[in-house]
């Protein structure tokens, strides 16, 4: 079996191709679709897209419908990275050790960049290259978007915002971090349930995706206050400056470093009942503990 290593970036090519090839088929000479592809192709380990072929191996489902709901998924986490970079967001001038897409192009290319990104996820999830029934694909379709909007990322992104110089509790944190980025992770895992039409799994398995985002959430805040600027791709400690409401910052280092141990327990003990099948799971989720950028 390969190493984790070896197996990630391996789904990221594969994912990685498959939007080449897509969008190769849509190309325009102009800079809104060199700034949809410079926010698209940004490197990245595109865990969601590993995340999404590892929920696949629990129902034996083909890897390479996996692969084209992950870059359906691909497109709107890189539309949300766009906007969240933007001035009026996150202010945020690197994204993995590059200008961010506003700092590029513009700001208004910026933003129809991520909104054509949104779009195009869709198009990707109902186009006749992904050979599933249709009832299938309007299920993942609704998923899919009902966790990016006003009840999953841009609500989430909301609540960012609005947090920022004010005083939280763990509890109004955790949804606001379970909106913008455990929703999208959730999706990842419940579009295998979707895909093998196991319904009574749906909602379970959408919330062990919401768990995985946690802790992905809380990774990214300590890599932010104590990650290294060079492997990170962009400034260290900006949650602080920018006064952003965090577990790490309501709770403490070691409370927060004992809520991502009783996370990864809590996933993993509800995937034992798949046995090796959720092998690559776990193995994403002590990877996100793990890394270090």
């Amino acid at each position: 079996m390969p190493s984790f290593a070896t197996d990630i970036k391996s789904v990221a090519d594969q994912t990685d191709n498959y939007l080449k090839n897509y969008f190769s088929k849509q190309k325009q000479s102009n800079h809104l679709y060199d700034a949809m592809a410079y926010g698209l192709f940004a490197g990245g380990k595109k865990i969601r897209s590993y995340l999404t072929v590892a929920a696949f191996d629990l129902f034996d489902l083909e890897k390479e419908t996996a692969i084209v709901v992950a870059a359906a998924i691909e497109c709107v986490h890189s539309y949300s990275l766009i906007h969240d970079d933007l001035p009026a967001m996150d202010n945020d001038d690197f994204r993995r050790g590059k200008q961010s897409t506003h700092k590029k192009f513009g700001e208004s290319t910026a933003i129809l960049a991520g909104n054509s990104l949104l779009t195009i996820a869709f198009e990707i999830l109902t186009n006749d290259q992904l050979n599933l029934d249709k009832s299938i694909k309007s299920d993942l379709v609704f998923a899919l978007a009902s966790c990016s909007g006003h009840l999953g990322i841009a609500g989430g992104q909301f609540l960012d915002l609005s947090f920022e110089g004010k005083s939280q509790n763990q509890k109004t944190i955790i949804d606001m971090q379970n909106k913008k980025t455990g929703e999208l992770m959730g999706f990842c895992i419940e579009a295998a349930a979707i895909v093998a039409k196991k319904n009574d799994a749906r909602s379970e398995l959408k919330h062990i995706g919401l768990d995985i985002g946690l802790l992905f959430q809380i990774a990214d805040d300590l890599l932010d206050e104590y990650g290294e600027e060079d492997k990170l791709g962009k400034p260290s400690k900006q949650d602080n400056k920018k006064g952003k409401a965090t577990l790490l910052s309501t709770l403490g280092l070691e409370k927060t470093n004992m809520l991502t141990k009783d996370l990864l327990i809590k996933i993993k003990n509800s995937l034992k009942k798949y046995g090796s099948k959720a092998d690559r799971l776990i193995s994403s989720a002590e990877f996100i503990l793990q890394r270090d950028h």
